[in-house]
């Protein structure tokens, strides 16, 4: 017999006895106003909140931000909102969009429990913008945002192999001596444009 099939042998003899999977019916927290608890979160979470209108209302806002109105490369996937100087479906490595300052991208729905916002590829060719720019912000409708990650659970669908995952607030670390800094391994700020 050989090593392979001794450790895999071995591994089969000690598995862990399987368990039923959690229920996922409960008394789930819920909010009076989760577009409220949202904002209230996410400006905890060191990120910005922005109630809109509409998509067309997005650029007033936008010229009310220093870190996008000096920004010199920009993306927006919002069709309406924003400038793009670059076209990213003709960038063939995604090593080039290091030095992307301002994107504005869609989110799908968000959480108000911990102002987590959904985020997937389908509309993107390349995942890593939501984490090499600078200073990020996405777009979600204000009927999307859900009271808790339970009811966000139900929400996530997978049709074909692809990226899904929340992004709350700027990145940020606090395990270096204790210090928090925002900024460390991504976006140094975060902006939610809340819309309807």
């Amino acid at each position: 017999m050989s090593s392979r099939d001794t450790i895999l042998k071995s591994v089969r003899q000690h598995l862990p006895q399987s368990a039923p999977l959690p229920v996922l019916d409960g008394p789930w927290i819920t909010y009076p106003d989760p577009v409220a608890q949202f904002c209230s979160v996410l400006e905890m979470i060191g990120g910005k909140a922005i109630r809109v209108p509409d998509v067309a209302a997005i650029d007033t806002e936008l010229e009310r931000l220093p870190v996008y109105t000096t920004a010199n490369k920009t993306l927006s996937l919002i069709p309406g909102a924003g400038r793009s100087s670059l076209d990213l479906d003709a960038v063939p490595d995604p090593h080039e969009l290091e030095d992307i300052d301002f994107a504005l991208l869609p989110g799908e729905f968000a959480v108000a429990e911990n102002a987590a916002i959904w985020v997937t590829d389908k509309t993107l060719k390349h995942r890593v913008v939501y984490f090499l720019c600078q200073h990020l912000a996405l777009m979600v409708p204000v009927d999307q945002v859900l009271n808790n990650l339970a009811e966000a659970y139900q929400r996530i669908r997978f049709d074909r192999p692809g990226f899904g995952g929340f992004i709350a607030g700027p990145s940020k670390t606090a395990d270096i001596e204790q210090s928090l800094v925002i900024g460390a391994h991504g976006p140094k700020s975060m902006t939610v444009f809340l819309v309807g």
